[in-house]
């Protein structure tokens, strides 16, 4: 006799017992809604917190649940830990009022990576520092880049992008690491480079303060070293290219700008000068002290203890030529003097 099946007989499940298909399809829907909270929940309901003795609880330690999972130690309790933050942030239940198969609503998948870390590095002085670092980001990812410096270079030097990243967050850490600060500047002094590139923006930094301080500040430094205050149409006149440089994209060489607005306030502060009789003469005295103080302080340093071994006929010559000048400035300021 020949039988006949059901095609549709044979895929169909028995009474009571889910088919395999059915039953990978179902723990995948737990695990897409839920991610690995799925796994964590197994983990809080059936491995017993810390503190807790075996007749207190039907629970079982890591170790146990390790071996009937097949897995390691290490990786349920990183299940459990990821729960335990949840729990002390509320999201989840705590361990105590779990017990072994009962079933809870579960937090979004989403939320699972920021509590859940998969790299044992995590839990080392420095997996903790990069992950407590890692704001905005899975602290996975920052692990990972931490964990491949030669990739993080390739991506450093192959891309814009990541090296300016880099660069902010390099700036960020050497404001708090002296050591660092030191090793950056060695690096700086001893690239020719960097040395040009530094005293670039350096310079250009000092020209746009000078403006920022006519600007904000409402002073003028003449070139002989005077402060005043800044008229108000030179003032005016710092703000708009003040403006102009505080307007510029960030990364934009402000070299040529910066010195385009130093210049034009340097000429108009020699104009103000010139342009007020007693200003200038001010300016010409001014200038007239500071040059006579650098040469008395230079000539008060000398030391002749040495003399017979230092001398020679240009040093007599010229220094005979000098007291001749010496001689007629003192002759014209005498002849200056106000009358009694």
């Amino acid at each position: 006799m020949t039988v006949v099946l059901d095609p549709s007989a044979q895929s169909a499940p028995i009474q009571g017992v889910l088919d395999p298909i059915s039953c990978d399809a179902r723990d995948f829907g737990a695990y897409a809604r839920n991610g690995g909270w799925a796994f964590a929940l197994m983990v809080a309901r059936s491995v017993r917190p810390g503190g807790q003795s075996a007749d207190e609880t039907p629970k079982v330690s890591a170790k146990e649940f390790a071996e009937l999972a097949g897995c390691s130690p290490e990786r349920v309790m990183r299940y459990y830990k990821a729960w335990d933050r949840a729990a002390d942030e509320g999201l989840v239940p705590h361990f105590e009022v779990l017990v072994p198969g009962q079933d809870i609503e579960l937090p979004d998948a989403e939320a699972w990576q920021t509590y859940y870390v998969s790299r044992s590095s995590a839990t080392s002085e420095r997996g903790s520092a990069i992950t407590e670092a890692a704001e905005g980001i899975r602290p996975t990812k920052a692990l990972e880049v931490a964990e491949n410096p030669t990739a993080l270079r390739a991506a450093i030097l192959a891309d814009p992008s990541t090296a300016q990243a880099a660069r902010a967050a390099l700036l960020d850490r050497v404001k708090e690491d002296p050591a660092l600060q030191a090793e950056l500047a060695r690096d700086i002094a001893r690239t020719d480079e960097l040395k040009k590139a530094v005293a670039t923006e350096t310079r250009a930094a000092d020209r746009i303060g000078y403006v920022r301080q006519i600007a904000e500040k409402g002073q003028i430094r003449t070139p002989a070293g005077q402060t005043l205050d800044a008229p108000a149409e030179l003032r005016s006149e710092a703000e708009r290219h003040l403006s102009l440089l505080d307007e510029l994209e960030e990364g934009e060489d402000t070299g040529e700008w910066a010195t385009e607005a130093y210049d034009t306030m340097k000429n108009l502060v020699v104009e103000t000068v010139e342009a007020d009789p007693e200003l200038r003469v001010q300016e010409r005295r001014t200038k007239f002290y500071s040059s006579l103080q650098k040469a008395t302080k230079v000539f008060e340093e000398l030391t002749f203890d040495d003399a017979d071994d230092i001398y020679e006929d240009d040093m007599v010559q010229r220094l005979e030529e000098l007291q001749q000048a010496i001689g007629s400035c003192i002759t014209a300021l005498r002849s200056a003097a106000p009358r009694p």
